[in-house]
């Protein structure tokens, strides 16, 4: 039983491909090539628009089919009810044998669970067998029996028809916490369930051997709230992955849902990232996984990971479309297609695409049957190679006073001074998002032509712990005017302290979001941010790097932004009686 079910049950495929004597296996075509989103179709032939929080498993022999399903959202932009609404799939299934084509099978509750209200969600469907059913659980987040919960269906085939077992596996919780997302995997013979989202945390229980009770007794919390859902648990050469979503899925084209991992020797836990941070601190850690790249794909996450015929691990997760993020006619509405890409391992550390992100040209496809390879061979990428130091551009802050090529876009709060070879500037109670007011001050200069990479190291007054300072915050800025930026700062978020990358874009279409953000790696006391700005065929991509030492850098998402007479800026802000103090700007060439 697990998310790992479909790499399971190739082991056992495998192992009983016994052939008649003198019987002749004939060699399997290879596989072909796909290209991002995968290829849905409804039985009519149109195209499904949308598969969220995708889960995948291939059916036990003698099926040779593969399975996906997907949340309750609609499928196509044309099926609509009498009055013109979408119709919603409640948790849609389909059914490919290559992996990249798939075909609609229908709906896993054409009828909802009695527990659950008619009105109510079911979501983000994960499905497993267990030697003799299939089982598949899903997120409720309204139901009858007191708020949001995980249930479960079973059924002797991967189609369905599905019985539900009449109540939840994981109950309500009295403090209302989200019980979303069900992850299951079985370890020493006994499967265990993973649940739960930002609001509570995210929570390990043991099941029932049936896998339809879980025992609140056993729960243990493995992640702090305010950071991660959609969890999956993947085991891989001796360690335990943890790899969960974090930020909004759901915001357009400003989307910044991204997949970060952490690790541990015990599939409770404590599960630390790769700078060593545990995902339940509240400077919480998280190791870059799946980001994106800077071409048309944003919001990725909620994903799924298998291995294929030919040894190699791939993801099916969701993204938005920067150029169609939205159903038709239905502003705001985000549809989340899916996409696959190949998971590469570097040094222990799982990435998508040999760190590339996803796909947006032909991909050598999986092997998903017994006898195929796939193609694929994992390219990964390098470090930015750092060329000559800019002087012009950077500053030490070793004087008695500010050096006039900075400028205050606005008088401040409290003024930024200098002392002690750094640069102390009180936080501001303003922001950056117009028109609310005030706005924040932001310091800025003159950035270079060509790409570069701008440094900072900066400290932030805010305890370590504690809620809430929402959303003190202090780090760079790539500022076009009010409206148009880019910003990688330390904040404060609830009880969590993050780094995050946000894209503020003014003016946008009506119903169309201005602000977006995704986030990097774990914030310190003293955090060290980059922003490295490279621009190729007149697009202007900026790519966010954090550490917590100077020297491992984790690569985190790119935003693209087309900026006025865009400057290096510094900002400190969120919100008054704190500091943020800056040891240095230090701005290099990237070759």
């Amino acid at each position: 039983m697990g998310r790992r079910s479909g790499i399971f049950l190739l082991a056992a495929v495998l192992a009983s491909g016994v052939l008649a004597p003198g019987a002749a296996l004939a060699a399997p075509a290879p596989p072909g090539t796909y290209e991002n989103p995968l290829d849905l179709r409804m039985p009519d032939g149109s195209a499904v628009v949308s598969c969220a929080d995708p889960d995948v498993i291939r059916g036990v022999e003698p099926d040779t089919f593969w399975y996906l399903y997907c949340t309750t959202d609609p499928l196509t932009e044309d099926e609509r009810t009498e009055s013109g609404d979408l119709v919603f799939h409640t948790v849609p299934m389909f059914r490919s044998t290559d992996l990249v084509t798939w075909d609609y099978v229908g709906d896993a509750f054409p009828e909802k669970p009695d527990w659950i209200p008619e009105t109510g969600g079911i979501w983000a469907p994960e499905i497993v067998h267990d030697g003799e059913k299939y089982l598949l659980y899903y997120g409720a987040p309204d139901t009858n029996v007191g708020g949001s919960a995980i249930g479960v269906a079973t059924s002797d085939s991967p189609t369905g028809p599905w019985v539900d077992s009449g109540g939840p596996v994981v109950e309500p919780h009295p403090s209302g916490r989200w019980q979303f997302d069900p992850e299951v995997i079985e370890f020493e013979g006994t499967p265990y369930l993973y649940f739960g989202s930002y609001f509570g945390g995210v929570f390990v229980r043991q099941l029932t051997d049936d896998g339809l009770v879980s025992l609140p007794e056993t729960e243990q919390q493995i992640a702090i709230d305010n950071r991660y859902e959609g969890t999956v648990i993947v085991e891989h050469d001796g360690w335990f992955y943890f790899m969960g979503s974090a930020t909004n899925c759901c915001n357009g084209p400003l989307t910044g849902y991204a997949v970060f991992s952490a690790r541990s020797q015990s599939p409770f836990g404590p599960f630390l990232d790769r700078s060593g941070v545990s995902i339940l601190d509240s400077q919480v850690g998280g190791t870059p996984m799946i980001v994106q790249n800077g071409n048309r794909w944003v919001g990725l996450g909620h994903h799924d990971v298998f291995t294929d015929f030919g040894g190699q691990d791939w993801s099916i997760y969701h993204a938005v479309d920067q150029g169609d993020p939205y159903f038709e006619g239905e502003v705001g509405f985000t549809k989340r297609p899916a996409l696959l890409d190949p998971i590469d391992w570097v040094d222990g550390w799982p990435v998508l695409r040999g760190g590339y992100g996803p796909s947006d040209e032909p991909m050598p496809a999986p092997a998903a049957q017994p006898g195929q390879v796939s193609a694929y061979e994992p390219e990964f990428i390098e470090d930015p190679k750092l060329g000559r130091a800019l002087p012009k551009f950077s500053d030490q802050f070793g004087g008695k006073k500010l050096s006039p090529e900075w400028e205050l876009t606005r008088e401040p709060e409290s003024a930024p001074t200098l002392g002690e070879g750094a640069l102390t500037w009180p936080t501001q109670s303003g922001d950056l998002h117009p028109p609310q007011q005030p706005l924040a001050a932001v310091l800025t200069r003159e950035a270079p032509d060509g790409d570069y990479m701008v440094e900072t190291k900066v400290t932030m007054s805010t305890p370590a712990e504690g809620c809430c300072f929402n959303y003190v915050q202090g780090g760079l800025v790539i500022y076009g005017d009010d409206g148009n930026y880019v910003k990688l700062v330390s904040v404060s978020i609830w009880n969590t302290r993050q780094t995050e990358f946000g894209k503020n874009v003014d003016p946008v279409p009506a119903g169309y979001p201005g602000y977006g953000n995704t986030v990097g790696g774990p914030a310190g006391d003293t955090t060290y941010l980059r922003i490295m700005h490279r621009e190729e065929g007149g697009v202007h991509y900026y790519t966010a790097f954090t550490s917590l030492d100077g020297e491992l850098w984790e690569r985190a998402g790119t935003w693209t932004h087309e900026l006025d007479d865009p400057q290096i800026g510094l900002v400190s802000m969120g919100g008054s009686g704190f500091e943020a103090t800056f040891d240095y700007v230090r701005v290099r060439e990237v070759r």
